[in-house]
């Protein structure tokens, strides 16, 4: 009996003494193969350099953002590797200084876009891309596209080619524009879920799924004069770029068949037919082509060219050592919350700080406030507009430039402002309220679980276990029409309007940039320049700078981010490569981490739900 744990003792002993230094050996083995990679990732980057008349690829890939999320620098360095990121962001300014600074340099000679991974951007940004793109074609250099198939946004950009070509076994896919969402009433009725929903606004149809089976016919109304004003606007630019008549970018059915009969069914045949491209081309005889314009590279069989991450890291500009007046520019982009938020969202706190870091910063003599949201937290909007405010008092204009979407609570923070701009396809105003609470007493009961017990108040029971009475749900929509009330007294304050003319134009319509100048919800139609513009003349600089002011990486995550990245390359496919599986439940994950973030402590939200054209 004696020998027995003695034994076991001794071969239990083996065992861990194995897998254990198994396990260290392994650790082992990939610190110092991470160790190496790092070493050859520092010492042997690639040299780059741009040959004499060499063509600048502008093969942009996943969104053109205006401000990207925030990205672990392990994931960032991993994905630099896969080379093409199509869940990546693109900062909207680095595509406008690469094209503009392009368009200056005698190196490059040409200007191909590659938009084959391109994925989103909202038409106003890609109208400040096109005219980019029009300010290099006006130094008298040419512009070419090429492309397998062309989405609705890809086409739009490649419009603006001197020469579009398609492959012969591609389409030009362009659909229009339409909003069409999913209703859930008799799905909650059916559950015996009650969707408590408070509200002003005829147009603030964010709430209409949950008490709908259908779209009411003032968002339909709204929905579609919105919808047409879009595309109206995107068919004007794509048309006067090709030269053809607006109405023959999306035939009707009836007229797609007879030209698709006329191809004999091809659908690349059509597009040479309709106008839509120029040149049928595989990539054989596009490089062909190409090398015709620029001549072959020196290296490898292809055309000069240089890549646009490539060509950005060679002409990044460098912060001026020189102090000197500064006009401040901070971006406001995603949903407003509350507290302090990454970069890519709006915080309540986080997004004053920069305010605040502007306000006390002797440098910064004006601040441009770039805003790009759909609203969001109606106390995180307020705060955010106080900050505004006593930048304002410390007599440092403050200028709006609105971007794809201000509306709701985006136009909230926008509202008090010295001087607004916006672009003519900008989604705005959303001038409304609501707030929404379901509770789930009846679904419990259906399955026996009830809730009782005792309070000293109505307030102290309210659980969304138990129904609500009828004298609660009247206060909490009284504190909503009092919120609808701060909301268009703001506006009419802000615009020199009187409340009925808010009125008659708020009630969470939303309207385009265009139709929002000529209602005076802003001063005037331009881009971030003019904003920068009128910021150098309201504050009456002669000579300034511009400074991005913005939240930092650490210098412990900017190294590690550097020195991964440098590693990527040499880091085996299957740990730089996501499942698509994996990518889906990430989509999913961030949809339903979005939802639960809303955290308004009042539960009222200034939120345009019809804003992601």
């Amino acid at each position: 009996m004696s020998a027995k744990p003695s034994f076991l003792k001794n071969i239990s002993l083996l065992i861990w003494n194995t897998l254990n230094g198994v396990r260290k050996a392994i650790l082992n083995l990939v610190f110092f193969g991470l160790l190496a990679l790092v070493l050859v990732g520092l010492f042997s980057s690639e040299h780059i350099e741009v040959e004499d008349n060499s063509a600048l690829v502008l093969d942009l890939a996943g969104a053109i953002v205006e401000q990207k999320r925030p990205v672990d620098p392990f994931e960032a360095a991993f994905k630099q590797g896969e080379g093409v990121d199509v869940d990546g962001e693109i900062l909207l300014a680095d595509v406008l200084y690469v094209i503009n600074n392009a368009a200056t340099d005698d190196r490059i000679s040409s200007l191909v876009l590659d938009l084959s991974e391109l994925r989103s951007a909202g038409v106003s940004k890609l109208q400040a891309i096109g005219e980019a793109l029009e300010g290099f074609k006006a130094t008298g250099k040419k512009v070419f596209a090429i492309g397998n198939y062309y989405e609705q946004n890809q086409y739009f950009l490649a419009s603006y080619a001197d020469t579009l070509y398609l492959n012969p076994q591609g389409q030009v896919l362009l659909n229009g524009l339409s909003r069409y969402r999913q209703y859930y009433k008799t799905a909650l009725d059916k559950l015996k879920i009650h969707t408590h929903v408070f509200r002003v606004g005829t147009f603030k149809s964010a709430v209409e799924p949950y008490i709908r089976d259908d779209m009411s016919a003032a968002a339909k109304e709204a929905n579609g004069e919105l919808l047409t004003d879009i595309w109206q606007s995107y068919a004007a630019t794509v048309a006067a770029n090709r030269g053809i008549d607006a109405a023959d970018l999306v035939p009707d059915a009836e007229r797609y068949l007879a030209e698709l009969d006329k191809a004999e069914g091809d659908a690349a045949t059509m597009a040479i037919n309709m106008k839509w491209v120029d040149e049928l081309a595989s990539d054989e005889s596009f490089r062909t082509a190409m090398i015709a314009s620029v001549g072959k590279s020196s290296q490898g069989d292809s055309f000069r060219q240089v890549h646009f991450n490539d060509y950005l890291a060679l002409v990044a500009p460098t912060p001026s050592l020189v102090p000197q007046d500064t006009v401040g520019i901070i971006v406001a982009k995603g949903t407003i919350l509350n507290g302090n938020q990454p970069s890519g969202q709006i915080g309540g706190a986080s997004t004053s700080a920069l305010l605040r870091k502007a306000r006390f910063d002797d440098q910064v003599k004006a601040v441009v406030l770039r805003v790009d949201s759909p609203g969001g937290s109606a106390f995180a909007s307020e705060q955010i507009r106080q900050e505004l405010l006593a930048l304002k008092a410390a007599g440092k204009p403050v200028v709006v430039s609105m971007g794809s979407l201000a509306a709701s609570g985006g136009y909230w923070i926008s509202a008090s402002a010295d001087y607004i701009y916006a672009t003519p396809t900008t989604l705005t105003g959303s001038i409304g309220i609501f707030g929404m609470l379901a509770t789930f007493e009846d679904s419990l009961a259906s399955l026996g679980i009830y809730t009782d017990g005792v309070s000293t108040s109505e307030w102290a029971g309210l659980s969304v276990t138990r129904s609500l009475s009828p004298q609660v749900q009247a206060v909490i929509q009284r504190n909503i029409e009092r919120g609808y009330h701060e909301f268009i007294s703001l506006v009419a304050r802000e615009r020199h309007m009187t409340l009925e003319q808010v009125d008659k134009i708020a009630q969470g319509h939303v309207w385009t940039g265009k139709k929002a100048f000529e209602l005076g919800l802003v001063d005037e139609l331009g881009d971030i320049d003019a904003a920068i513009g009128k910021a150098v003349e309201l504050a009456k600089l002669d000579k300034f700078d511009t400074r991005v002011i913005e939240q930092e990486l650490t210098p412990e995550q900017l190294f590690m981010q550097r020195m991964f990245g440098s590693v990527a390359s040499y880091l085996p496919p299957s740990l730089t490569h996501t499942s698509v599986f994996g990518r889906v439940l990430a989509q999913w994950a961030g949809a339903v981490q979005e939802f639960a973030a809303f955290d308004d402590p009042n539960g009222v939200y200034l939120y345009c739900d019809d804003c992601n054209y």
